[in-house]
């Protein structure tokens, strides 16, 4: 008869943490504060840093250093326009991706 009833303590146990657990998190949502579209202006200092980078000099320097590599890689391993088609394709994609993204995300809904 004793393992039923430490068994039984042992679920009850469980239950009452993961009752408490719940509780918590409950509680904490309920504090939490409302976040407000196009208020916030928390990340702009970053967004802008990050964006600055892929659209000036560090983008640049970045997609010709991988343009350089592809060829260099291209005229070792063989001919293939995959090893320099791939840093193009990344470059174009840094280069268009920024402002489109940039643009969906400070649009007005």
């Amino acid at each position: 008869m004793q393992p039923n009833s430490l068994a039984f303590r042992a679920e009850q146990s469980v239950q009452w943490a993961t009752l408490a657990a719940l509780m918590m998190a409950a509680a904490i949502l309920f504090m939490v504060a409302p976040a407000f579209a196009g208020a916030d202006t928390t990340f702009d200092t970053a967004v802008t840093t990050v964006a600055g980078y892929i659209n000036g000099s560090a983008g640049k320097l970045a997609a010709l250093t991988s343009l350089a590599y592809g060829v260099v890689r291209m005229a070792t391993a063989g001919w293939s326009l995959g090893h320099v088609g791939v840093p193009i394709t990344v470059g174009v994609a840094a280069g268009i991706g920024g402002p489109i993204v940039q643009s969906s995300v400070t649009a007005l809904i």
